[in-house]
């Protein structure tokens, strides 16, 4: 089966942990004195038409797409006149891109060119172009008397805790990393001055601590900061690079973008420094080279240093920095630099006293925007066969970089709740890029596997994208605020006039993905909708998984048929029609026939027509429609595999004939009708609602709500012999939100139940807030989801995608529908 939901990969991962064990191997402790090392190997992906993606990308990713897609033949057959055609899963949607408008071209493109765009890595800079210069920084951990190369994030290192203290998302950062006793700080900073190249100058501040004093090992440090050029042009070395204190040039090079360019290395303390030049085109593979030369030079002459050996034409220098801790180096970037700019003057503005002062300030503008932007100070006290995409850009957010190193379409429309309230420019600019990604037929690809870093994160078996698959349309939500923060005079004039113009461009591109949900994901009866892509012929999964929901294993129907209708796409799809109707109506755009946004809003929010299809008024409870039956149960059997080779295995056993009918399973699904305010204020079926909400019994914990309720007969229930419960009762951060946000309008509005509302918002904000900042102080990580019996973070950690809504939350900012 493909993989349609927003983690396919780890939804159907082995165990609940959160760590890939093949990635274990990338420990240097392999590369001990005498040890042998081992190469990645290559995987066949198979026979499948698919789609390859290429992006690259970080903290905001960049890149080239090239997503993987599988599609069955008989479904897309090709006439022999169209057969030299581009098939029309891979063909672009015919309007203007919208980055093509003014407002992301000149400055605003140039001041994004460079930054943090490598998220898979501890520390990585690249520039905003298909084909970069990147940068980046590893470094030797010492456990338990063995040497470990840090590189690519991944949890099995067992860092404390790092990532991003503070990043503005354009030109400063600063980030924590803690390595058993050893702590390292690193600081970002871009300048443009006369003189410099496109894209400008970069800085980099690398400052390392350590507590392990009275370990001999532990007083020093190996670094090792590198460049890489991934068009393959060759990379100078510095003349005096052994003597640093004489000659800061540890390379320089040669660009069509940037013109020529050099690295400097500036200290004040005594270092020493050894070097290393490849010639590859496989960079993904760095940690290899690096560690392999390591394990050469511990076995040939018993010590852990760069030879000081270059190949010829190397497109790759890798400077091992090593010194006494603690220890401080500043590593700076200039750019256009030639014979009339020398790049001097640029290189001393932005290393030592005045690379502190101007850190510095950054710091202090971070923090006073934050403050100006949530407003926290009054409001928070303490508490304890493959077909490639066509190359395009991608620039994104991303949900946790040692899991999930690139873009997710349902994760980016929450991702942008907060990032719009931080710079408005930057959220445009990421939701351009995703709704260029649409192609002829309006289908967005959910995932996008940013390269051959990302690639290598990613098991092939989820690799595949079926071009019949949707995901939330959580985009919407970001559109609707700033079509309501435009209502609301909450932008300044040039605001609403860029956000107009971006709505007028995108207007096409929406209208597209929304006919693509709304033909292709239609139900039998008219208003009715169910998520594509189950597996009706599974016999190992318990409950089919509905990845395209985003919500995996939540329980559906038995029996996954076209007579079921699912409750969430429903009002997912009266979010999309009301921001089409709101953009609309702000744009002056005209209803064309098949497209009245608002007669569509009007139909899927009758209530009357939701509770004859939903409602299920003995529970006073919204359920999925399906056929379905509750006795299923995984069975172990003795199956056959290979020439007379029996395993015993988990097989699922239905014990009684499905039937159309109410999925009856109560969790966020549930609530949907609430979280999209369909229910009127003065019924009582929000009154049920309510009490569904607060009941201990069901969803209500003290840590958040659960996402199954305990009743449920398959709560907490394994799907596979090997795949843990994922919806099926943890709590999660953006359900909880979007809930929070519907208890506060109907706080506020006019109905008998206003106040019982109030009470339960505040009482789930307040448990929210403290178990996410507890889980903090303890681990120093925000985390994907929350233990409903404990509260305790757990899957992947470092998961600042969605969990850092907690922000929102604490701020109190919701989103308007």
């Amino acid at each position: 089966m493909t993989g349609g939901g927003r983690r396919s990969a780890r939804s159907r991962g082995k165990t609940s942990t959160n760590v890939n064990e093949d990635e274990d191997k990338d420990a240097l402790h392999k590369t001990k004195p005498n040890s042998k090392l081992r190469r990645v190997k290559t995987q066949d992906h198979g026979n499948a038409l698919r789609i390859l993606n290429a992006n690259l990308k970080a903290m905001l990713s960049f890149g080239i797409v090239a997503t993987l897609i599988i599609f069955f033949l008989l479904n897309h057959l090709i006439s022999p006149a169209e057969d030299a055609r581009r098939p029309r899963v891979v063909t672009p949607f015919p309007a203007p891109k919208i980055m093509d408008l003014p407002q992301f071209q000149g400055e605003h493109k140039e001041s994004l060119y460079w930054g943090t765009y490598r998220p898979n890595v501890y520390f990585g800079i690249r520039a905003r172009t298909p084909r970069s210069l990147i940068a980046g920084l590893m470094w030797i951990g010492i456990k338990d008397g063995r040497y470990f190369v840090r590189h690519v994030c991944q949890d099995s290192d067992g860092l404390s805790t790092y990532g991003w203290t503070r990043h503005n998302g354009r030109d400063f950062g600063h980030q924590l990393l803690v390595d058993q006793d050893m702590t390292l700080a690193t600081s970002f900073l871009k300048s443009k001055m006369d003189g410099s190249g496109y894209g400008g100058d970069w800085a980099v501040r690398i400052d390392v601590q350590s507590q392990g004093w009275n370990d001999e090992m532990k007083k020093n440090v190996q670094l090792f900061f590198y460049l890489a050029d991934e068009d393959g042009n060759s990379l100078s070395l510095g003349r005096d690079i052994l003597d640093i204190h004489r000659n800061s040039l540890l390379a320089s090079g040669l660009r069509t973008d940037i013109g020529g360019w050099q690295l400097h290395l500036k200290s004040k303390a005594d270092l020493e420094v050894h070097y290393s030049g490849f010639r590859t085109p496989h960079i993904h593979n760095l940690s290899d080279l690096v560690r392999e030369t390591l394990a050469s030079q511990l076995m040939r002459f018993s010590r852990l240093q760069l030879p000081d050996i270059i190949e010829s034409s190397s497109n790759i220098l890798v400077f091992q920095i090593s010194g006494r801790i603690p220890l401080e180096t500043d590593i700076v970037f200039v750019s256009g630099t030639g014979i009339n700019s020398t790049g001097e003057e640029r290189m001393s503005n932005l290393a030592g006293m005045s690379l502190t002062n101007q850190l510095k300030e950054k710091r202090g503008e971070f923090d006073a925007k934050f403050e100006n932007c949530f407003r926290l100070v009054d409001k928070i006290k303490s508490h304890d066969d493959f077909l490639l995409y066509w190359p395009a850009e991608l620039y994104t957010a991303v949900p946790s970089r040692p899991v999930f190193p690139r873009g997710f379409l349902w994760d980016e429309g929450f991702h942008q709740l907060l990032i719009w309230r931080w710079d408005l420019h930057i959220s445009l600019d990421i939701v351009g890029h995703w709704l260029d990604l649409i192609n002829i037929d309006g289908w967005i690809p959910h995932e996008q596997i940013l390269g051959a870093e990302a690639l290598s994160k990613v098991p092939a078996d989820f690799v595949l994208q079926h071009p019949s698959n949707g995901n939330p349309p959580t985009l919407f939500l970001v559109l609707l605020d700033l079509v309501n923060g435009i209502k609301k005079n909450k932008f300044t004039a040039t605001e609403s006039n860029e956000i107009l113009s971006f709505l007028g461009q995108a207007f096409v591109r929406l209208e597209a993905w929304f006919q693509w949900f709304n033909t292709t994901q239609s139900g039998k009866y008219s208003g009715s909708y169910y998520w594509h892509g189950r597996d009706n012929a599974t016999i190992r999964e318990l409950n089919p998984q509905t990845l395209s929901s985003g919500l995996d294993d939540y329980p559906r129907a038995s029996h996954p048929t076209e007579d079921e209708r699912h409750v969430d796409l429903r009002c997912w799809m009266v979010l999309a029609a009301d921001c089409m109707d709101s953009i609309g109506k702000l744009i002056n755009k005209e209803n064309k026939p098949g497209k009245e946004y608002g007669s569509i809003v009007k139909l899927l929010s009758d209530f009357d027509t939701l509770n004859q299809m939903h409602f299920d008024h003995a529970s006073g409870t919204y359920f999925d429609f399906g056929n379905h039956t509750e006795k299923v149960r995984l069975t172990w059997k003795e199956v056959m595999v290979g020439n007379n080779h029996v395993n015993q295995e988990l097989v699922r056993e239905v014990l009684e004939k499905p039937e159309l009918k109410l999925v009856p399973h109560v969790g966020y699904v549930s609530l949907f009708p609430f979280i999209a305010r369909i229910i009127p204020p003065e019924s009582w079926i929000l009154e049920k609602q309510l009490d569904l909400i607060s009941n201990q019994s069901i969803l209500w914990t003290n840590y958040g709500l659960r996402s199954l309720a305990k009743t449920s007969s398959l709560y907490m229930k394994y799907n596979t012999e090997h795949e843990a419960p994922y919806w099926r009762g943890p709590i999660w951060m953006n359900m909880n939100y979007m809930i929070l946000s519907s208890l506060r309008h109907y706080s506020l509005e006019n109905g008998p139940y206003r106040d019982k509302a109030k009470a339960i918002h505040d009482e789930l904000r307040h448990n929210l807030i403290r178990n996410v900042v507890k889980n903090y102080h303890q681990t120093g990580f925000l985390w994907e989801q929350y233990d409903q019996e404990k509260g305790k973070g757990q899957r992947s950690r470092l998961f600042t995608g969605w969990t850092s809504l907690v922000l929102l939350i604490m701020a109190e900012a919701y989103n308007e529908m």
